[in-house]
């Protein structure tokens, strides 16, 4: 055991000031850096609380969009009015999250930074992992690997981002607001979350000592045409083998535009635009819907257990935009 220090901010500007140093968290719901904690894979030695500094609310932008504050909890974002009228997808990804429980306690940006639930990951009784120690290799490709990557690994790590809330984002075309000590930013959801490369550690684009702020939607245009599907082996509190966000502006029978989000299969939300892309200008026919989810998963390379995600990953993408768009 080792001691921890714990600081509570009052705002922002004092939650940056006392995160300066590399072994400080901040911790909002602290519902995955506890279980990291307790397992010895997160060891900080300081702790910032986060949770009186003001961030939870959500409100109206001017241009029609919605900001969410990053410490909104999952329960409440989820079941907010402007949400689920304005972004149903969001409601449904986070309703399909935890448990009710967790999702009590769990907040935006935290949602944000989970991290990945690979088992050779958080148990330290696994000497191979390039996450938790860079250059010892990654278990994972060799060993059960039933629930990992099938898109953008690398010989590095194969493991996935676990949060259904961040597909829903990603389809969303969703902005991060950061705060840091060289001052604010804005992050889009597409660049926020990192591919493994040669760094499997570094998960996100956010700096040293940056902080979440907001997660800010665009103007709502997929309200009547949305469905997050979730597949998965048992119908509650369990993670995602693939997940899919489909989001559509469909008039007059025809797609003006196509959103859709892979999860459960790379270490960050899965988009191609030329899958989205294939729909657009055209009646959501099965065939079309079929090809643009070939294309989706155009170079997906499965492992000895999870193979079957690559032919799961397009089905799945065929019944969530059959039931975005109505015809299910």
């Amino acid at each position: 055991m080792h001691a921890i220090d714990y600081e509570r901010a009052t705002d922002t500007a004092h939650a940056l000031r006392l995160a300066q140093s590399a072994d400080t968290r901040f911790i909002g719901g602290g519902t995955n850096l506890l279980d990291l904690m307790k397992g010895g894979v997160e060891r900080p030695l300081r702790l910032v609380d986060i949770t009186r500094i003001g961030l939870a609310d959500i409100t109206e932008l001017p241009n029609g969009g919605l900001r969410i504050g990053a410490l909104a909890r999952n329960s409440d974002t989820a079941n907010h009015a402007l949400v689920r009228s304005r972004y149903p997808l969001l409601s449904q990804a986070l309703l399909a999250g935890a448990s009710p429980q967790l999702r009590n306690m769990a907040t935006m940006g935290g949602n944000l930074m989970q991290r990945p639930r690979c088992p050779y990951f958080v148990d330290t009784a696994f000497e191979m992992c390039n996450k938790r120690l860079p250059g010892s290799g990654c278990a994972a490709r060799e060993g059960y690997n039933r629930m990992h990557a099938i898109l953008g690994a690398s010989q590095a790590c194969i493991a996935v981002n676990p949060s259904d809330m961040s597909v829903a984002l990603a389809a969303l075309d969703a902005t991060v607001q950061v705060a840091g000590p060289r001052g604010n930013r804005s992050i889009p959801i597409g660049e926020f979350h990192r591919l493994p490369g040669s760094q499997p550690q570094a998960e996100t684009t956010l700096a040293a000592g940056e902080l979440i702020t907001a997660v800010d939607l665009p103007p709502p245009a997929f309200a009547r045409h949305a469905h997050y599907l979730k597949v998965r082996d048992r119908n509650s509190y369990a993670f995602a083998l693939v997940s899919v966000a489909a989001a559509l502006d469909i008039a007059d029978g025809v797609v003006r535009q196509a959103r859709i989000a892979l999860g459960g299969v790379a270490h960050k939300p899965w988009r191609m635009p030329a899958a989205e892309a294939l729909l657009v200008g055209h009646p959501l026919e099965e065939a079309r819907s079929r090809q643009a989810a070939a294309l989706l998963v155009r170079g997906a390379q499965g492992f000895e257990d999870n193979r079957f995600k690559i032919d799961m990953a397009q089905r799945a993408s065929v019944s969530a935009l059959r039931r975005a768009g109505g015809i299910a």
